[in-house]
């Protein structure tokens, strides 16, 4: 052990004397140094990354459950003689074990006999999937009724006579007993969990699909996640912040998919005042603009489907007026161009923009003042109120956004790789965006962590939040402002989108960084501002989908930066060509996991039907540690402070306890 010199222990004699409370004698010192030392020269765990999950909670699911497919591969080495019918069944056992269990029981012959077999082949799987782990990391993710038979089965030597009968004899107890099917879920999820060391979600979690609560439940319960925040999130924890502008966004969006289960079922949001509301002023209006054009909810009739498409009408309208009253009020935003009710000829039912006259697909405007076109009526500012108040109280989305916020950050930097969602702002030339928020401009890094803070303070302190810093409404402009690197477009066209027909007014301009990624030395460049090195670190982010069926590539700039939206939501799944990528960073290096569309969990479960995912590596390293990661860095510093203490307890500077 090198000299620690006895003024180092001097200048942190109060942590210490806080560390020895953990450790209070020389030998609990000592073995703690000798166990994180042997931890270092372990393999570094596998890293998954996914993004843009847009509500896809069956696909988001199978895809954790099969660790991206490469659980499958585990059983096609490990069983090699099996059938491809038996390797398929036991693969959707290890995903699904209590539907699984629920269909063998019922038409098996001898069930007996398939629980053996079964038994002794998870766990071999899960020795495999352990075999990277220290026993203590192990030890501390097993169930709790059957942690000690569990760590003897995936320590056993069949090879050892004298212990043989000792694990036949386990196994047959188990099923004797009727434990087998509580003891299989149990360690199926072991092997689901040791899979995957750690989770990272690029951002999107919500909108769209019809499941984003439930995927929130599932990372809520996930031992080890970080999620780097999308727009589409960020205007969730606005709404649940009392936004009413992005309630009324978060709430279109929805009308817009057809898709009102998030919002009613999941958070117990009440949409009946919406629905009066819609159905009394566009009664006799046929919506056709807003009529659902992605019928991923079909199982709605075609009443329900009226109804849904007035109150998309409905609540389009609010938003347009809510958003005017923000741009208006808030001058620092840039966004007066975005000013569109008062820009309408409500007689002649057009609209002038940039000059020119468009003739408007709609002239039903019954809500709206042509001379105050921003006001609600008394009408609308009682259903937002309403609105507000019923986001304010869910608890369970107040539950999801308090963990989207303990969880989640604007980016992340771990172990050389940089993980956000869509950009980092960048000028024509590539230099980085210089963006006033308050009195100062920022850019780069620092533009993202002004962000990060004031996101925070929209939600936890908004009472003091001070209105020069993009104010209350921050949320909302990081959703649709043009210098928001979770937008990263120069406007929002949702207006022009419903009430104009000519297309060039839909046309959304990105942020320069979007084809400025394909440079190497751009990204370069980003990498060198969040202090990372160039040579090994990688860019990876989401947002906008690769069109894969189009030859797009998500590798760009040479490998240093990695675009994995591949269309988890199935309303971009005909662009894309696929149904999303995983990204897998495992001790070896790393691949890329393409999947194509998932039909459903019942069609897994009774038809064996696996997601077909191509898995592709992008690079391979030497093997890389525990001592090469960011956890190492932070285990060779406590090994230092334990050191500090052995040297401080040997020379009386502190007693043991």
């Amino acid at each position: 052990m090198k000299e620690i010199a006895t003024y180092n222990i001097e200048e942190n004699i109060d942590y210490l004397k806080l560390l020895s409370k953990q450790y209070p004698s020389i030998r609990d010192v000592s073995a703690e140094i000798i166990n994180l030392q042997a931890i270092l020269n372990l393999p570094k765990g596998t890293e998954h990354f996914l993004t843009d999950l847009h509500g896809e909670y069956e696909a988001f699911t199978h895809v954790l459950r099969n660790a991206s497919g490469v659980l499958k591969l585990k059983i096609d080495d490990i069983f090699q003689k099996l059938t491809i019918e038996q390797k398929r069944s036991l693969a959707i056992l290890l995903y699904y074990p209590e539907q699984k269990l629920e269909i063998e029981k019922k038409t098996n012959t001898d069930i007996k006999n398939w629980y053996s077999e079964t038994l002794y082949r998870l766990i071999q799987i899960c020795r495999v999937v352990s075999s990277k782990y220290s026993r203590s990391k192990v030890r501390k993710a097993l169930p709790k009724q059957f942690a000690y038979i569990i760590e003897e089965l995936l320590h056993e030597d069949r090879d050892m006579l004298n212990k043989h009968n000792y694990f036949n004899e386990i196994i047959n107890t188990i099923i004797d007993i009727d434990s087998a099917d509580e003891f299989i879920i149990a360690i199926c999820k072991l092997i689901q969990r040791l899979a995957i060391d750690r989770l990272h979600i690029l951002g999107d979690i919500y909108d769209r699909g019809p499941g984003a609560h439930f995927i929130l439940d599932e990372l809520c319960s996930h031992h080890s996640v970080d999620i780097q925040w999308g727009n589409h999130d960020i205007l969730w924890m606005g709404a649940a912040s009392g936004s009413k502008a992005c309630i009324a966004n978060v709430i279109r969006i929805s009308t817009r998919y057809a898709n009102l289960a998030t919002i009613e079922e999941g958070y117990g949001i009440n949409l009946l005042p919406l629905a009066t509301f819609a159905m009394h002023f566009y009664k006799n209006d046929p919506c056709n603009k807003f009529k659902t054009k992605f019928p991923i909810q079909m199982h709605y009739g075609e009443r329900d489907l009226k109804m849904i498409a007035a109150m998309h009408k409905a609540i389009s309208i609010i938003q347009f007026k809510l958003e005017g009253q923000i741009i208006k009020r808030s001058p620092q935003y840039n966004m007066e161009h975005r000013l569109l009710l008062d820009k309408i000829d409500y007689k002649e039912t057009t609209i002038v923009l940039e000059g020119k006259q468009y003739k408007l697909n709609d002239d039903n405007f019954p809500t709206i003042d042509p001379q105050d076109p921003y006001r609600l009526s008394r009408e609308e500012e009682d259903l937002m109120d309403r609105l507000e108040l019923y986001f304010r109280n869910s608890e369970k989305l107040q539950k999801h956004i308090r963990f989207l916020y303990s969880h989640g950050s604007m980016y992340l930097k771990m172990n050389s790789n940089l993980l956000y969602h869509g950009c980092i702002p960048l000028d024509d030339s590539g230099e980085f965006k210089k963006v006033k928020v308050g009195k100062l401009h920022y850019s780069g890094k620092e533009l993202l962590d002004i962000w990060d803070k004031l996101i925070r303070k929209a939600y936890f302190d908004k009472a003091n939040i001070d209105e020069e810093q993009y104010g209350a409404d921050i949320m909302w402009y990081l959703w649709c402002g043009d210098s928001s690197p979770l937008f990263g477009k120069d406007k929002m066209t949702t207006f022009e989108r419903y009430f104009i027909d000519d297309k060039k007014t839909h046309i959304e301009v990105k942020n320069p960084y979007f084809h400025l990624r394909d440079d190497e030395e751009v990204c370069k460049k980003i990498l060198r501002e969040f202090d990372l090195d160039t040579k090994d670190s990688h860019i990876i982010n989401g947002h906008v989908p690769v069109k894969t069926k189009q030859g797009e590539s998500p590798i760009k700039a040479g490998g240093k930066l990695l675009v994995i939206d591949g269309g988890f939501s199935r309303a971009y799944q005909p662009m894309t060509g696929i149904a999303g990528y995983t990204l897998i960073y495992n001790s070896y290096g790393l691949r890329l996991a393409s999947h194509e569309p998932f039909e459903s969990t019942d069609k897994a479960v009774n038809e064996e039907k696996d997601i077909v995912s191509t898995l592709k590596v992008l690079e391979k390293i030497n093997r890389k540690y525990i001592a090469n990661t960011d956890e190492g860095k932070e285990i060779m510093s406590k090994i230092e402070r334990l050191k500090m203490l052995l040297v401080a307890y040997r020379n009386g500077i502190l007693k043991e306890r």
